[in-house]
């Protein structure tokens, strides 16, 4: 795979602040929803995420750094220690099963029965459980998806990431977890879900919020404009006379609340001027006789 810090551009000495700025910026370039059918982006999207997943986890970050895991969070092999053989010779310990103790059975029968139970508990014990750190879109968490983790040994797991999760939430993978040494069941798999940055859209709660650039001629004369959310893009009306920080909202539109229905989303207008001079707009604001102050309330 490639190095996460080519990938997004920075140093390997880059800063926690420096790598979200460059990953941000590359990301709002890429998303798929800025590049709907174009596969070269989602593909360069998911290989960012991936990235960023791997350097904005601070221990995640220092194991790659050290050479403990790859590009793809994957246990690099390791030379077996001393410790690794004296592990192997224990669990071929003449005690993993009932006959070990028949030498304390010819003695002392209450305690041949204890170590056996022991034994019994030894082997019937679950697998220990597997921990898993993933990362998802906004838009992943709030409206649900299913996404492949790869395990160290190569393997994968196949995660259903529930519309709503919230940054931090563990989801427990009941058998995924590492095999019993004995005859027990294996242990579970849990996977913490961490939620990378959206490019336009931040999360308040159950609301969602997202600044859309509109018209000077939108939002003097008003308009119908179409509006991105988490479920699709929507038609929503501007008022006649809006100001950039007017706040309009999209009830449902938002995250999915634990109780039941959604939140919103709240659209904050922002008036954007045209990229290059407009002589007739410049020529009708040279002659136009508005004299409102929009400043007649700040004191000097």
């Amino acid at each position: 795979m490639k190095d996460p810090y080519e990938i997004i551009g920075v140093a390997r000495g880059a800063s926690a602040d420096e790598i979200q700025k460059a990953y941000r910026k590359l990301a709002k370039k890429h998303h798929p929803d800025l590049n709907p059918g174009d596969k070269a982006a989602e593909a360069k999207f998911k290989e960012l995420a991936g990235a960023y997943d791997l350097l904005s986890d601070p221990e995640k970050r220092r194991r790659f750094d050290s050479g403990e895991i790859d590009a793809s969070g994957a246990e690099r092999p390791r030379e077996r220690s001393y410790r690794d053989y004296a592990s192997d010779s224990a669990r071929s310990s003449p005690y993993d099963n009932a006959s070990g103790f028949a030498d304390f059975a010819q003695s002392d029968d209450f305690l041949a029965e204890i170590m056996r139970r022991q034994a019994e508990r030894a082997r019937n014990a679950p697998g220990a459980d597997l921990h898993y750190h993933l990362a998802v879109d906004l838009t992943e968490a709030l409206t649900g998806a299913t996404r492949r983790l790869t395990m160290p040994g190569g393997g994968t797991l196949d995660v259903t990431i529930p519309a709503g999760i919230r940054e931090g939430q563990v989801l427990r993978l009941r058998g995924k977890g590492a095999p019993s040494r004995g005859s027990g069941p294996p242990g579970d798999a849990l996977v913490e879900i961490s939620i990378l940055p959206h490019p336009f859209y931040t999360q308040e709660g159950d609301d969602i919020r997202i600044e859309l650039p509109v018209t000077i001629k939108e939002a003097v004369l008003g308009a119908k404009v179409k509006v991105p959310t988490p479920s699709g893009a929507v038609m929503m009306n501007v008022p006649k006379g809006s100001n950039s920080g007017t706040v309009l909202r999209l009830k449902g539109k938002g995250a999915p609340k634990r109780g039941g229905g959604h939140g919103d989303e709240l659209v904050t207008l922002k008036v954007v001027l045209p990229d290059k001079p407009d002589t007739e707009l410049e020529t009708f604001l040279t002659t136009w006789p508005n004299d409102h102050d929009p400043r007649r309330n700040i004191t000097p």
